[in-house]
């Protein structure tokens, strides 16, 4: 047994159109029709969250919040533009269309729950000035019970999310955090605000710049080291977020809390995608900005971990993995680690075009720093695998200027060397017989 949606004219000198719930034939249940009061002017359908706007019309807020989020800043039924995109419950009309609900008693009509009011800046604005009295006060029961409020009110719906990101509670957290860092008894506390900052991107420079204080960052760097998966997941987010300020002072912390090793155990137990991706992030970022980090990921494994990275993991992981292997061969104890794993190269040239932009930015670069390091082997190697026409495709297919110029100095190299390997390769493919400009 089933119903159909029609439409159907409520009486011949009534122009509007109602929809119409039917049964089948099969069943002598009546015809539903919704009352014109109670549709939205733009879906006509059963309104369960009416609001009136500045015009005094009322609208389904879902429906509103659409046609305004879509650029229109006119009133759908008079045309007239609107003083203020402001929306206040219509409760007359939400209570008659839950009564009228109760009244038809239908299995076809399902009762309009109450609505929660969407949260509003002021509030927010509100809850930020709680929480910083509390926090400068350092009146802990106070704090979680607002972090325990913020936390409800994103669970709502994704509108009290984005009121929340927008209005700076961010910051506020940060602060709060840094206040009761030092504190062992308020670890609890510190975890929910961890929590709620890895939805709350981006946090600021500002933000960062306060969780990249010695106390805050020491902190975090434990719960990277904690036995609940979840609390290691949130860490590693927050330390990759606080890794991008490239300061000097945040690496120096990095080495002094033993980072390397947490972030490469948090690679090795596959906790999670997010995990793996934002520790594989955060290794690159370290590398790249103190090289000399690199000896302490090379001796626990780095590459050979990575390199399972490439195989195993989904592209979006991948693209990461490449971009460490590209990072770690910034060294020369690096690309000497690199060279005993004999998968790299063929990995390397595989994964071109198959990952991302990206991905192919690092394979490109990791392949050029390879052969320039080594002998003509690995450009031979290269060669063989397929590299030579890859990077011809690299130049056709329009990545990045850096790219591009990587991609151009390695066929140079390996035109050089297939000219030595002209029995084995097709001297047709010369180097000399490409288009210009690359």
């Amino acid at each position: 047994m089933g119903f159909t949606w029609g439409m159907r004219l409520r009486g011949a000198s009534k122009k509007k159109i109602a929809p119409v719930m039917s049964w089948s034939e099969s069943t002598s249940e009546p015809d539903i029709t919704i009352p014109p009061e109670f549709q939205c002017p733009i879906s006509i359908d059963l309104m369960k969250d009416p609001v009136i706007i500045s015009t005094g019309i009322t609208y389904d807020r879902t429906s509103i919040e659409k046609w305004i989020d879509s650029g229109n800043n006119t009133c759908p039924v008079t045309n007239t533009v609107l003083t203020t995109f402001d929306q206040i419950p219509n409760h007359t009309i939400r209570k008659m269309i839950q009564g009228w609900c109760v009244e038809i008693g239908s299995s076809l009509i399902e009762r309009i729950p109450t609505p929660r009011v969407p949260l509003m800046p002021c509030e927010v604005y509100e809850i930020c000035r709680k929480l910083s009295s509390a926090t400068r006060r350092g009146d802990y029961e106070k704090c979680e019970e607002i972090i325990w409020r913020i936390k409800k009110l994103e669970k709502e719906s994704e509108k009290n999310r984005n009121c929340i990101i927008e209005n700076g509670v961010a910051l506020v957290l940060c602060d709060c955090f840094e206040k009761f860092s030092a504190d062992e008894k308020s670890t609890s506390l510190l975890g929910k605000i961890l929590s709620l900052l890895t939805w709350m991107v981006p946090i600021g420079w500002e933000g960062l710049t306060t969780l990249a204080s010695a106390s805050s960052f020491r902190c975090i760097a434990g719960f990277l080291r904690s036995k609940d998966d979840t609390v290691r997941e949130n860490a590693a987010f927050l330390l990759k977020e606080i890794l991008s300020l490239e300061e000097t002072q945040v690496h120096a912390f990095a080495e002094e809390n033993g980072v390397a090793a947490a972030f490469f155990k948090l690679i090795r137990d596959s906790v999670s995608s997010n995990a793996t991706k934002s520790s594989l992030i955060a290794v690159s970022q370290m590398v790249l900005a103190k090289p000399e980090i690199a000896s302490v990921f090379l001796e626990i494994g780095l590459v050979n971990q990575t390199v399972e990275m490439i195989i195993d993991g989904e592209n979006s992981v991948c693209e990461k993995a490449l971009a460490v292997l590209d990072a770690v061969c910034e060294t020369s104890e690096g690309i000497k680690e690199v060279r005993k794993n004999a998968l790299v190269m063929p990995l390397l040239v595989k994964k071109i075009l198959k990952v991302s932009e990206q991905g192919t930015g690092s394979s490109v670069s990791a392949i050029l720093k390879l052969c320039k390091a080594g002998n003509a082997s690995t450009v031979e190697e290269a060669v063989r695998l397929g590299a030579f026409q890859k990077m011809f495709l690299v130049l056709q297919v329009g990545y990045g200027e850096e790219t591009k110029e990587k991609a151009t100095e390695l066929l140079k190299m390996m035109n050089t060397q297939m000219k030595l390997m002209s029995d084995d390769v097709d001297s047709s493919m010369e180097f000399k017989y490409l288009k210009k400009p690359f």
